[in-house]
């Protein structure tokens, strides 16, 4: 033991350099891609213009955020942002558990894995293809379900050309594209609750669904505080792609979120100062919600995240 302590790190670097070597190509990718790109946060603070540069940009401290704060779009956009990404909250992260503790169940082995299979491919998809399925599917005047619909002689349905319809058919897309990515990490975790807990509580008179309730979910409990942190950090942020691939000019109500309006603002207008304003305001906020969050899970007896 006195042997081991003695060891420095330079030891450890000549045993197994093979290993830190490949240690630093994420490390490099996390500090170019990652750390980097922060020193670009200072144009939130500067009237910048493109010409001048980055160092040559007028220092105007707070002024942008308070432009940022008095416009209109911005009030809706967080409407929309923590409107969308709360339901979808509700819906993506309850799903995949329930999801998962019916497939869980199943004891045909070769069912069982086709369904994962099934369910997991829709993650795989880029929301670009998903977009142009739905108004395939859903489309108004030629989408494959409402052709269904009338021809049963019913009235059609304008999922994606309506606001609220709109909502609703984000939602269930969404739900759609990520349950099965949730479903493969609960079924990981409960693949490593003791098989003996099922035994007892067999011996007591319990049931599957008394088993599902008193012994799977609280064993998968740490998995499901860790996953509901992360998520909790992407409330005020969301999913870009999704709502770009999914808006029309039709409907307008909910689209105008916080990516959104990053986009408009910094890529379509060239206002740079003001979407990197909102983007760092969306970083923070999200930050914000991890560490409370982390806080309370802490508070409760979990391990947390941080």
């Amino acid at each position: 033991m006195w042997e081991h302590e003695k060891k420095g790190i330079s030891y450890y670097l000549r045993r197994d350099w093979q290993l830190y070597f490949l240690l630093t190509i994420p490390i490099m990718f996390a500090f170019v891609f990652k750390y980097l790109p922060l020193s670009g946060l200072l144009i939130a603070f500067q009237d910048y213009n493109i010409l001048r540069g980055f160092w040559a940009s007028e220092w105007v401290g707070f002024e942008v955020f308070k432009d940022l704060f008095a416009r209109p779009d911005f009030g809706r956009a967080v409407r929309n942002t923590l409107l969308l990404n709360m339901s979808d909250l509700i819906l993506s992260f309850t799903i995949p558990i329930m999801l998962a503790l019916l497939i869980n169940e199943i004891t045909g082995t070769v069912f069982k894995r086709v369904n994962q299979t099934l369910l997991y491919l829709p993650h795989f998809l880029s929301w670009v293809i998903i977009g142009a399925l739905a108004y395939q599917l859903l489309g108004l005047g030629s989408g494959m379900i409402n052709n269904l619909i009338e021809q049963l002689g019913g009235n059609r349905i304008p999922f994606l050309q309506s606001d609220l319809h709109w909502l609703f058919s984000y939602l269930a897309i969404g739900v759609w594209q990520s349950m099965g990515w949730g479903t493969i990490i609960y079924l990981a975790a409960m693949s490593g609750v003791n098989p003996e807990l099922y035994e007892a509580a067999t011996v007591d008179g319990a049931g599957r669904w008394r088993k599902m309730w008193h012994v799977t979910l609280p064993c998968i409990r740490p998995t499901i505080v860790v996953l509901l942190i992360m998520s909790l950090g992407h409330v005020m942020g969301g999913s870009f792609e999704r709502v770009f691939a999914l808006q029309n000019m039709a409907t307008t109500e909910f689209t105008t979120t916080i990516p959104i309006l990053v986009f408009r603002w910094g890529i379509e207008n060239g206002d740079y100062s003001r979407a990197t304003a909102l983007g760092l305001f969306q970083a923070v906020i999200g930050l914000i919600l991890v560490i409370i969050a982390d806080r309370i899970a802490k508070k409760l007896g979990e391990d947390g995240l941080l």
